[in-house]
C-alpha cells in the first residue's frame, strides 16, 4: 500500500487522516491508540498493546530495586 496522506491542522497541532483500509490492516478503529516507533527508514505504526504501561511500570520497579546489580552487569 502506497497511499499519500495529507497533513491537516487540528487546533495547535497537526494530524493525518488514515484510510479505513489502513485502519483495518492495523486492526484499529476510531478512538484506539497507536504505537509509533522511529526506525532508520522513517516511522512504524502499530496497534498499541493494552498492557504496555503496566509492563513498563514493572520494568522500572525492577530496575530501581536492582540498580547495583544492573550497574555491575553493564561493566
Amino acid at each position: 500500500m502506497n497511499t499519500p496522506l495529507k497533513i491537516t491542522k487540528i487546533g495547535n497541532s497537526a494530524g493525518v487522516i488514515l484510510p479505513k483500509e489502513l485502519l483495518a490492516h492495523l486492526h484499529a478503529s476510531a478512538g484506539d491508540s497507536l504505537s509509533v516507533v522511529l526506525t532508520p527508514r522513517g516511522i512504524e505504526l502499530s496497534a498499541a498493546e493494552p498492557d504496555f504501561d503496566a509492563q513498563m511500570a514493572a520494568a522500572r520497579d525492577v530496575m530501581a530495586r536492582r540498580k547495583r546489580a544492573l550497574r555491575e552487569l553493564a561493566k
